[in-house]
């Protein structure tokens, strides 16, 4: 089974009556918003939530999500709302003709873009209406002898002949459907939106499980080749960024950028290669380690050989659709070592058991993280406390850095308050300080 369809991904809201054709824009960049779920500027904001219960909700999404990485034109710059759910940031994006709103999270961890369609004959619960095909004039159905219809382990060909697929996540949820072509719309900075006609997606008949009501379906980021990235494939040239906001600041609304609006420069601009591996869906860049209160802390595992000690290429996923920093159980360990031993005056610790939490303490003024540096293979990279340290509940404190003995992830929780940009045709991703709440 692919692993590029198998996590949550990016969806992107819009309704605007007036359209053109992609095509007449392909020479220009476009940019989308993003924001949390449970932000203020999220149409789904919940006031009656607390701090605490918005961000409880948004580390068991992580943990599930985490646990899913085992299987394997316009005038301006097209532009939507990206916003917080939890820990998790939503991307809107509308679907068909006419078009309707779907809502997903932001997922550069995923490729397939696919939504719960009516009629459903088993759906999990929705807030938004069903997107339905015989409403939209645009949508079309796969054969499974089209050059469209793809040929993996997730893609099935129905009795009718027609072009499936089947996914299945590592925490027992699941989507069938059909791959189809519909056209999309996305939301510029200029007076019109944009287009995508015949874009692929999946379109879900039977999805159950542990899927947020909040949410609509997936789209993805990933570098596969049904990805919304690689659809538009020359007209962004492999281009774009985003910038995610503190879950606690501003209005929790930030921006996703495609295309020639999606540079990254200036000063402070850490670059750092992209590795190419299997799955190709994945982003995997090079960590060396972790600079903790001056003391150098190596990417490495194991300590019998020679070669258990290396810094291994491609060691991490850079993934936006996950909440927090995921590493090897005896590298976590290292890291609340070293941790400890820089945190003057010690902070009082907690017994509570909160998983998958391991370093947590009391919230008091006497809490003074160590400067943390992230040391990537193109530079260092440096974080503030709210980029390692979260807390899950009213007057505790945890490191946002937890074990895992799967894949090594880098969550949306260390990529806030960062312009970052993915270059897929120059093979780098950049990092640069910056206050999103501005971007």
């Amino acid at each position: 089974m692919s692993i590029s369809r198998i996590c949550i991904a990016l969806s992107l809201f819009v309704s605007f009556s007036l359209l053109i054709s992609f095509s007449a824009a392909q020479t220009r960049g476009f940019s989308t918003k993003i924001y949390t779920w449970d932000s203020p500027g999220s149409p789904f904001y919940d006031p009656a939530l607390t701090q605490t219960e918005r961000f409880l909700r948004s580390i068991a999404r992580s943990n599930a999500r985490a646990n899913r990485f085992r299987l394997d034109a316009s005038t301006g710059s097209p532009k939507a709302p990206v916003f917080v759910d939890g820990g998790s940031y939503l991307m809107n994006i509308s679907l068909g003709t006419p078009a309707v709103p779907i809502v997903a999270i932001a997922d550069t961890g995923s490729d397939l873009i696919w939504t719960q369609c009516a009629p459903c004959t088993k759906c999990f619960t929705q807030k938004l209406p069903l997107y339905d095909p015989k409403k939209s004039s645009t949508f079309r159905v796969i054969p499974c002898n089209s050059t469209a219809c793809p040929s993996d382990t997730q893609t099935v060909c129905t009795k009718d002949k027609k072009c499936g697929y089947a996914v299945r996540f590592g925490d027992g949820s699941y989507s069938n459907g059909l791959i189809s072509t519909e056209t999309i719309t996305l939301e510029s900075t200029g007076p019109r939106p944009v287009t995508l006609p015949k874009s692929i997606f999946g379109c879900g008949f039977d999805n159950n499980g542990t899927f947020s009501p909040n949410g609509t379906g997936i789209i993805g980021l990933g570098g596969g080749s049904e990805s919304l990235v690689s659809q538009l494939g020359d007209q962004i040239n492999g281009k774009f960024s985003y910038c995610l906001v503190p879950i606690t600041l501003g209005d929790g609304t930030s921006t996703i950028n495609f295309g020639k609006s999606a540079a990254v420069s200036g000063r402070g601009v850490v670059k750092t290669p992209l590795v190419k591996k299997k799955p190709d869906t994945y982003y995997y860049a090079t960590l060396k380690g972790f600079t903790i209160g001056g003391q150098k802390v190596p990417f490495t595992t194991g300590n019998s050989t020679k070669n258990s000690t290396a810094v291994k290429e491609g060691n991490i996923i850079l993934d936006s659709g996950t909440t927090l920093v995921y590493l090897p159980p005896d590298y976590v360990t290292k890291l609340e070592s070293v941790i400890k031993k820089h945190t003057i005056p010690a902070p009082t610790p907690t017994l509570d058991s909160l998983k998958p939490f391991r370093l947590c303490y009391i919230a008091g003024s006497s809490f003074t993280p160590p400067k943390i540096i992230a040391n990537w293979a193109g530079g260092d990279v440096e974080l503030k406390s709210y980029h390692a340290f979260v807390e899950p509940m009213g007057g505790i404190i945890c490191l946002a850095f937890v074990q895992s003995n799967d894949y090594s992830i880098y969550g949306n929780v260390a990529q806030r308050n960062f312009l970052i940009g993915y270059d897929t045709v120059g093979g780098t991703v950049s990092f640069k300080p910056a206050d999103c709440t501005k971007a």
